[in-house]
């Protein structure tokens, strides 16, 4: 106690003290990232974003959605029963940057895919109020009618590939082919792109045929959202370690 006292009394001998604890813990914090090959569990089920998913999150991204809506379910009782399971750091591991958002002025969208079907999610986005009447939400009709542009696609895949996304040449080379397949579940191209990218749905998202939209985009990239990770087999697996 009385060498307590002496630091209490003593601001060098203070300073030195949390200059040493915060040294340890530091190091304790730190060291292990240097020897582990990945600080993320990985996840059966996760897959980088097909073409039409990324350019999806790209107008999510674009469209401040990230503003108002969350995408990290936190590990607590009340969050858990109103989205689902809570949220995994592989879900986000493809995602440059994430989408964990600060603020919910709308719900948390990370289990969102399957919830609604595309027509209400284009409804929704229309003309928010259609379905939700207390909403707040502006509408975004534009992204109906406005063509989507895949021409950088291939460019924004090399892209990914250089920070880590493990897109692969095939999944390159076919980027501008997949991205039109998955909204046209009729073509040659559909089988290609399930191979590729396994579990991709592929189906005309915003109910147009006759135009590949923003819309088919946006409503692709949140129909997958929350839906790779298989949780009975993740929590099964988790029960055995």
């Amino acid at each position: 106690m009385s060498f307590h006292h002496k630091i209490e009394k003593n601001s060098l001998l203070m300073v030195l003290g949390i200059l040493l604890v915060i040294s340890v813990g530091g190091a304790v914090e730190i060291a292990p990232l240097f020897y582990l090959e990945n600080t993320i569990e990985k996840v059966k089920g996760m897959r980088p974003y097909t073409p039409l998913e990324l350019k999806g999150r790209d107008i999510y991204i674009r469209e401040g959605c990230y503003n108002c809506h969350s995408q990290m379910i936190r590990p607590l009782r009340d969050e858990v029963e109103r989205y689902g399971p809570y949220s995994l750091a592989a879900e986000s591991m493809y995602d440059h940057p994430f989408q964990w958002g600060s603020k919910r002025t709308g719900p948390d969208l990370a289990r969102v895919g399957g919830r609604y079907s595309d027509e209400w999610h284009v409804a929704h986005m229309i003309e928010p109020r259609a379905v939700v009447p207390e909403s707040i939400m502006p509408g975004y009709p534009f992204l109906a009618t406005t063509r989507l542009r895949p021409g950088e696609i291939v460019a924004h895949l090399e892209a990914n590939r250089m920070v880590g996304v493990p897109y692969d040449d095939g999944m390159i080379t076919n980027a501008a082919a997949d991205l039109i397949a998955q909204s046209e579940p009729d073509g040659d191209g559909v089988d290609g792109l399930q191979a590729r990218y396994p579990g991709a749905q592929a189906r005309d998202f915003d109910g147009d045929p006759e135009i590949l939209s923003e819309m088919d985009a946006l409503v692709a990239y949140l129909q997958m959202l929350g839906t790779l990770v298989r949780f009975d087999v993740y929590d099964a697996e988790a029960n055995e370690r």
